[in-house]
């Protein structure tokens, strides 16, 4: 079970971006609605969101130190 999280967190650390900005695209050249692949995308939006979430909180208490 330890081995499957962490190839997971490799996987969405590296993976996120071209998955966010690939699915749209494959979506448009004509790739078939997939529920999962939508799920993974959300998924990998949310962690994107969070990382810009956790570099202001860092920057926020710097400006306060």
């Amino acid at each position: 079970m330890k081995e499957l999280y962490g190839v997971g967190i490799l996987f969405f650390y590296f993976f996120k971006w071209p998955f966010v900005f690939g699915l749209p695209i494959l979506y448009n050249i004509g790739l078939n609605q997939n529920i999962i692949l939508d799920i993974l995308w959300i998924y990998c939006l949310f962690l994107i969101l969070k990382d810009f979430y956790i570099i202001y909180i860092n920057k926020k208490q710097k400006k306060e130190d």
